[in-house]
This record gives structure tokens, C-alpha cells and sequence, in this order.
């Protein structure tokens, strides 16, 4: 059963480490399932054409090292790899795909929560000299909710990897289109996107913002929205049918901005960059505020 956070408008359903969703990519602790504002969800699902529940991204899930997890590359075929927050992943080709699914040996967790937070605590292996603790505190907030994280490289040998959030976002029961305007604090950089699929053309380039033209069936991506610039790590994404906004702010800068959606789901995405000598530790915070539009 989730552990659940609630206060007189918000609603976190929140699982705990070993339950529902226990896959190779997304990390384990605190996986934030559905979140609802006023008894209006604001929360979404990877993908709603197949039946695999246990095995998608829902809610607010986040991931490490998506391109290439830790220690990846020198790891011979059939020996294991570090997935933070996950446990040890079994190599089982040459190529990392995020999408496959792996044989992992999770790794030890610990839980502590109460009304208004839950904290989780993921401790590694030592294996191929590379290891972690990452500890993440949920914590719910007036208006919102704030994760925060503390990584400490316990290993020998320096983490490099990227942490970011998928949220999986879709207000009420309305599918992506006319009423959905996100925004962003910089100018788009799209000569400088990483890839654009836009088959329908139904997703509209603002200078710093997106709309639509309509549903789309197919799904979309643009990689890289800043043109590779540091820019402030936020994103507003408002709903004009229900009358909502939510906005996630990291306390750091990105130079990293994916934005990935389909009919049902919009996922604006800001990549944090971690770079970490043995012994070493860092902390940083994401943010969700969640308002009525006036």
C-alpha cells in the first residue's frame, strides 16, 4: 500500500521502495505515483496502450544516468553495473538502452515517514570500486511538495551521471491539446535542439514556451531546449479546462531541458549534472508548486 501525504488541497500517493513499480530504469525511493490538487489529479502515466502497469513511469518518477549509468562502460557483458537507486544491473550487450528490462539485485533501503514527509535512504554495493548512499526526503509543502536529494560517493573511483525527473503530468481527464501552455524562463534555442519529432505538427514553438494545435496521436520529443545554455532549471505548466497550474524549481542551473509527450502525457524534463570524487557529497532540491489559475 502507498504511503500517503495529505494536507486541505494536495493528495501524494507515494510507494515505498520494493512495491508496485520495481524496474531497472526509474529510481526506487519515493516513487510519487499520483498527486491530486482540490481531488483533481495532475498526474499521468507512461504509457496507457498496454497492460504492464508495474513497469512504467508514473507520477512524478525520476531516473539517474538515463544514457549511461554508472560504471556501464568498463563492465564486462554478464558482470553487474550500478543503477542509482535501483540496485546492480546485469550488463547483457555493449549497448545501454533505458527501455529494456534487466535483471537487477536491488540494493538495501531504509524508510522512515510521518504525516508530512517520507524520507528514503538507498545504500549500494561496493562492486567494480563504485558506490553511493542517496538519501531523498518528500516532503509536503502548503502549496506544493519538495524532494530532496543527498548523494555520497562511498567508492573509490568518481560519479559522473545526470538525475532528472520524468513527471509524467496530465490534468484531470484531459488529453494534451488546446488546453495545455507550458512555459519556460529562457528563450527556446530550437537550431540548437539535440532532436526534434514533431510528425503532426500539432506541438507549437513559442520564443519560450509551448502550445498545441490540437491532440496528438503520435508521440512528441524535443532534447536540448536551451541550445546546451545554463539557464535557470524551471518549467509552469498550466491547464486552462481546470483551471491549474503547476511549476517545478530546481535549485540548481541546467544545461540539460528535454520535453517528451503523446496523447495522454506531457513530460517536461530538467537534467541536473553530477560529478563526484570518492568521499565527496552533494545535496540538491526539486520544488512542485501547484496553484489555481485566476
Amino acid at each position: 500500500m502507498p504511503h500517503t501525504l495529505r494536507n486541505d488541497l494536495l493528495e501524494l500517493q507515494i510507494y515505498l521502495p520494493t512495491e508496485n513499480y520495481v524496474g531497472s530504469r526509474f529510481d526506487w525511493t519515493g516513487k510519487i505515483t499520483t498527486v491530486t490538487f482540490n481531488k483533481t489529479a495532475i498526474t499521468g502515466v507512461e504509457r496507457t496502450d498496454i497492460k504492464a502497469g508495474e513497469h512504467m513511469g508514473k507520477g512524478f518518477y525520476n531516473e539517474f544516468g538515463i544514457d549511461s549509468p554508472l560504471g556501464f562502460e568498463g563492465t564486462e557483458i554478464g558482470d553487474w553495473f550500478h543503477k542509482i537507486g535501483v540496485g546492480l544491473i546485469r550488463k547483457d550487450s555493449d549497448t545501454y538502452d533505458f527501455q529494456r528490462a534487466y535483471e537487477v539485485q536491488p540494493a538495501e533501503f531504509k524508510v522512515t515517514k510521518n504525516d508530512t514527509k517520507i524520507s528514503i535512504t538507498c545504500t549500494s554495493r561496493l562492486h567494480n570500486d563504485y558506490g553511493y548512499v542517496l538519501h531523498k526526503e518528500i516532503e509536503l509543502l502548503s502549496n506544493g511538495f519538495r524532494i530532496g536529494y543527498r548523494l555520497r560517493n562511498t567508492g573509490k573511483k568518481c560519479i559522473e551521471t545526470s538525475e532528472y525527473n520524468h513527471n509524467f503530468l496530465k490534468v484531470d481527464k484531459d488529453l494534451i491539446g488546446c488546453n495545455y501552455h507550458l512555459k519556460f524562463s529562457f528563450s527556446l534555442q530550437p537550431d540548437h535542439f539535440g532532436e526534434t519529432v514533431n510528425p503532426e505538427r500539432k506541438v507549437v514553438l513559442g520564443k519560450s514556451d509551448f502550445s498545441f494545435l490540437g491532440t496528438p496521436k503520435e508521440q512528441f520529443f524535443f532534447s536540448n531546449l536551451s541550445g546546451g545554455q545554463s539557464v535557470p532549471a524551471q518549467w509552469e505548466l498550466l491547464n486552462n479546462s481546470s483551471k491549474i497550474g503547476i511549476r517545478e524549481t530546481g535549485n540548481f542551473p541546467t544545461h540539460s531541458i528535454n520535453l517528451w509527450g503523446w496523447t495522454h502525457v506531457i513530460s517536461p524534463e530538467l537534467f541536473h549534472s553530477i560529478s563526484l570524487q570518492a568521499g565527496q557529497v552533494t545535496e540538491w532540491t526539486r520544488t512542485y508548486e501547484v496553484f489555481s489559475l485566476q
